[in-house]
């Protein structure tokens, strides 16, 4: 299997806001993916700590 996670990262912030958000987003989905079956299919919106979407995590076939 292949667990994908994309995200997007606003250019118009700093280097360090950027990275902090991208540090939460990966904290945040480390410590709650073993709530999953993590199943070829299983997906989640991610947002960051705006509660905005930017972005998915998804698990497929390798």
């Amino acid at each position: 299997m292949k667990f994908l996670l994309e995200v997007t990262l606003d250019d118009d912030a700093s280097a360090e806001d950027r990275a902090g958000e991208l540090g939460r987003v990966l904290r945040y989905w480390g410590g709650n993916v073993h709530h999953y079956a993590l199943r070829d299919g299983d997906r989640e919106t991610v947002y960051d700590s705006g509660y905005r979407e930017v972005g998915q995590w998804r698990v497929i076939a390798s």
